[in-house]
């Protein structure tokens, strides 16, 4: 059985829940130096799927992927960083990995970048970077990215402000699921930016996002209520 065919195998082991079967194939392929197989050995680690959880093992896979340039070990390793919970934190190390994980187009890395660009965690606050990077996140399918991009387009943070465009974004994205871009839609409407004030479609968009467990959604139709906007 040749390498790729093992990738396949341990691919469909873990598709099917038989974790530690995966994870004996994924260290072997990881002990012949495949990157693929470190990447994936380090979140087994992390997560403790096959394997009892170990976040300095998953530490050591990733840094070995990474010698090798691989993309998602990248990301990955950040997330540790970022996350700090047995991996010291460390916004600056951690920034720098989602950004080359960007570079390397990984999508969420790209989203994360631009996050951390946007508030300026482990870098110097970037608007224009940051919409940037989550131009390139939403051109990969990224939905969340549609909305935060939509955000500084609304603001003009980092971009000309342009209502128009921040609602074509926040729709993308509520479209999809975004409780986030909802609730954003429905400010929009509520205020008329971008398009014509529209109290029903406002209640409609703030309504989806409260049921989404939006708490932006709630106070802001609380509010509506007490101004007698509408009467449930």
């Amino acid at each position: 059985m040749d390498i790729q065919q093992k990738h396949q195998q341990a691919e469909n082991y873990y598709k099917n829940g038989k974790y530690q079967e995966a994870f004996s194939i994924y260290l072997e392929l990881a002990k012949l130096g495949d990157s693929q197989a470190e990447t994936t050995l380090g979140y087994l680690y992390q997560n403790g799927e096959g394997v009892e959880k170990n976040s300095q093992k998953a530490k050591f896979w990733y840094e070995e992927a990474v010698k090798k340039e691989y993309p998602m070990a990248f990301y990955n390793l950040a997330v540790l960083y970022s996350n700090g919970t047995e991996i010291a934190k460390d916004d600056k190390t951690a920034f720098q990995l989602f950004l080359k994980s960007a570079i390397l187009e990984i999508p969420h890395g790209q989203f994360e970048t631009a996050y951390m660009l946007e508030e300026g965690i482990g870098c110097e606050q970037n608007y224009s970077e940051s919409a940037f990077w989550y131009e390139e996140s939403a051109k990969r399918g990224n939905i969340e990215a549609f909305n935060n991009l939509g955000v500084l387009y609304r603001d003009g943070l980092g971009v000309e402000q342009d209502y128009a465009k921040a609602v074509h974004l926040f729709k993308r994205s509520a479209d999809a699921g975004n409780h986030s871009a909802m609730y954003n839609l429905g400010f929009c409407y509520d205020n008329g930016f971008g398009v014509e004030q529209n109290t029903d479609l406002a209640l409609e968009y703030l309504r989806k996002a409260s049921l989404n467990g939006n708490e932006k959604a709630n106070a802001m139709l609380e509010e509506l209520r007490n101004k007698g906007d509408f009467a449930f």
